[in-house]
């Protein structure tokens, strides 16, 4: 192995700038791990410097000793059945153990693990990208739908007040019935739901799996189609394996909901847009891109305000070429091949113009919906906006609730929820700074590249400094998208370019690591928590559900008009926001519960999870804490119970009392 000199590979050329100054980036922000707790903070300077590292070690290394290690033909032979076996018992463990458990999630680990192993050792001579491809498909199928399947009712919050829309429109035969709500202005969701109910003749639930839910495993090939245009199809398969195992794609297609769909029509205009950009376009190509950013504004409003910071990251990346600073417009031929940018001024003004009219007219909150967001996004930065300001950042969720000296699980958990997003990060960084090189530089490559780095501005930047107006949490799996091809792109980079031995023992850290610590992440398994006393449980089981029914029977479900203040019902988050959003009981909050203390409140709800699993509760200064109660914190012995199910109790104001 030898080493060239900086000079004789111009290291003042834009990628070695640019890693250069990720590691002095990376060096100045290690310090801030010293005053705040913040997760991101902690690793993000240490991936950059990592990434950057390794980036430098490519460029400058030379070995010709000997090839990169490949996997047997045997054995390459051997691992789909390996994987379809695999995937045949995660589908058996979850019809025996009634659930996804331990168990499931160890399994899946392996065959996540398995499939990215032949992605990446796999030789050319027995690589099938059509095989592979089908592989993943199935694991994402098998992933979600067994979640469904175990789960009685829903997975996650929202979608309960979606039904209830859905539910509405159907009977009403009308969009009419949801005239009130935001979503009246983007109703493709509802309207898809309640089509595809009415065609089947099956209830919502079963509507949605068969529409929505199907749909979202498939999307997937999408990023496949896209990253394919631009590399080969190894990579290619790669960045759909990235993307299918991410822990919040996971999460949307087990919490199916308008986030949901307009991811599936987000992917379908990145490729689309990338296409154009690519390919000597016609108009059929232009046709879809327009379509698909019709129908994201037209499903749901987060989404659509991403997929005009796609726009904005296309149009810059034009502005880019059409200008050339940095002499980014000599591409070599030999590298790809030149065409001049396409012009995407009309589309963004098109997509912006009909976003504002849509928005405009869409009800919210007494007003529209964008003059509400336009006031809460100011009201934020004049009462909220402030540096290192992360009170309320989800990332810490699970030190939230712990007490001063937090115990090393609760100190690992964030970590494990993070690892795998921290390892696509890493290998985005390498591809960026791959695609950066003047003879690498054009359009799509940028595009993708400043997509990924406005996202990461508004899901880990402007959270650190108070502004979570832009609901950070729902834009991961939009990121991961292009942090899926970027990711493929640095992957290559580094299998091409750096010593064997290196490269091998970094690439088995990503094919033995990423897998099982994006299934292992809380987003994958909301139904059933891997840690159950530090993430809440996002479904509920029969009691539950049953319980809630039955007291909106016993309670005759009033409107919240007709509850006086102090009738109003206390139970834990998120059980409370069942009652919510079915209308069981309208009024119904969050309760107060001291620590080592007891519930203040008449009317309250106790449920065998509080004991036992991570739930919400508020302490006496209104803070949120994970807590586990006993039955007496909550269900005073001076009240009466009204109803109990044997795991649910509801207490009210014993008549003795009076």
């Amino acid at each position: 192995m030898t080493y060239s000199s900086l000079s004789d590979l111009r290291p003042l050329r834009l990628d070695t700038v640019a890693a250069i100054g990720g590691v002095l980036l990376a060096a100045v922000l290690f310090p801030l791990r010293f005053l705040t707790s913040q997760i991101y903070l902690n690793t993000v300077p240490v991936i950059l410097g990592t990434a950057c590292t390794l980036y430098l070690l490519s460029l400058y290394q030379r070995d010709d000793s000997g090839a990169f290690p490949t996997l047997p033909s045997a054995v390459s032979m051997a691992l789909p059945s390996v994987v379809l076996v695999g995937l045949t018992g995660l589908v058996l463990l979850t019809v025996v153990q009634g659930a996804r458990t331990y168990r499931f999630f160890g399994l899946a680990s392996v065959v996540g693990t398995l499939v990215i192993g032949q992605i990446v050792f796999v030789n050319d001579r027995d690589l099938h990208p059509g095989l592979l491809l089908l592989q993943i498909v199935c694991f994402a199928f098998v992933f979600r739908f067994t979640a469904l399947y175990a789960t009685p009712g829903y997975i996650g919050i929202d979608i309960w007040t979606h039904h209830e829309f859905i539910d509405a429109i159907l009977a009403d035969q009308s969009l009419g019935a949801i005239s009130h709500d935001k979503h009246y202005g983007s109703p493709f969701y509802h309207l898809l739901v309640a089509a595809s109910s009415l065609l089947y003749d099956v209830p919502i639930r079963a509507a949605l799996y068969l529409s929505v839910g199907l749909v979202m495993p498939l999307s997937v090939l999408l990023v496949y189609a896209t990253t394919n245009l631009l590399v080969s199809p190894r990579w290619a398969v790669l960045a759909t394996a990235l993307y299918a195992f991410a822990s919040h794609v996971a999460r949307w297609g087990m919490h199916l909901i308008p986030t949901s769909l307009g991811l599936v029509f987000f992917l379908a205009m990145v490729y689309a847009l990338i296409r154009v950009m690519r390919i000597e376009y016609t108009i059929r190509d232009f046709s879809l891109l327009l379509l698909s950013s019709v129908a994201v504004i037209l499903t749901h409003q987060v989404s659509t305000f991403i997929m005009l910071v796609l726009l904005l990251a296309a149009f810059l990346a034009q502005f880019v070429f059409v200008v050339g600073p940095l002499g980014l417009t000599r591409l070599d031929a030999s590298v790809f091949r030149t065409k001049k940018p396409v012009n995407l001024v009309g589309l963004v003004v098109f997509n912006l113009g009909l976003t504002i009219f849509v928005w405009s007219l869409t009800p919210y909150r007494q007003d529209s919906f964008l003059a509400t967001v336009l006031s809460y996004f100011t009201q934020t930065l004049e009462e909220s906006a402030g540096f290192l300001n992360t009170a309320g950042d989800s990332s810490d969720g699970a030190e939230a609730g712990a007490e001063a000296a937090p115990t090393l699980i609760e100190q690992l958990v964030p970590y494990v929820d993070n690892l795998g997003f921290l390892l696509l990060l890493g290998a985005t960084f390498v591809g960026c700074l791959y695609v950066v090189h003047r003879r690498r530089a054009e359009q799509s490559v940028f595009t993708l590249l400043l997509a990924a780095a406005f996202m990461l501005v508004f899901i880990l930047g402007l959270p650190m400094f108070g502004i979570r107006s832009f609901i950070p949490t729902r834009w991961f799996a939009f990121l991961y998208a292009p942090m899926a091809v970027l990711g493929a792109i640095g992957v290559r980079t580094l299998r091409g370019n750096m010593t064997p031995a290196l490269v091998a023992a970094v690439l088995l850290v990503v094919v033995l690591v990423y897998p099982g610590a994006m299934v292992l992440a809380a987003e994958s398994n909301a139904e059933n928590p891997v840690f159950l006393t530090q993430h809440e449980r996002l479904a509920y089981d029969e009691s539950e559900l049953a319980a809630a029914e039955s007291i909106g029977e016993l309670t005759g479900s009033p409107q919240g008009e007709e509850i006086r203040p102090d009738q109003q019902l206390h139970t834990d988050h998120p059980y409370q926001t069942l009652f919510s959003r079915t209308g069981a009981y309208p009024s119904t909050t969050t309760a107060t519960v001291p620590e080592d203390g007891v519930a203040d409140h008449e009317y309250t709800v106790y449920r065998a999870a509080q004991s036992t699993e991570a739930t919400y509760v508020t302490d006496g200064d209104g803070n949120t804490r994970i807590a586990q109660l006993s039955r007496g914190q909550l269900c005073r012995p001076n009240q009466a119970t009204v109803y109990t199910n044997g795991d649910v109790t509801m207490c009210t104001p014993s008549p003795a009392s009076n």
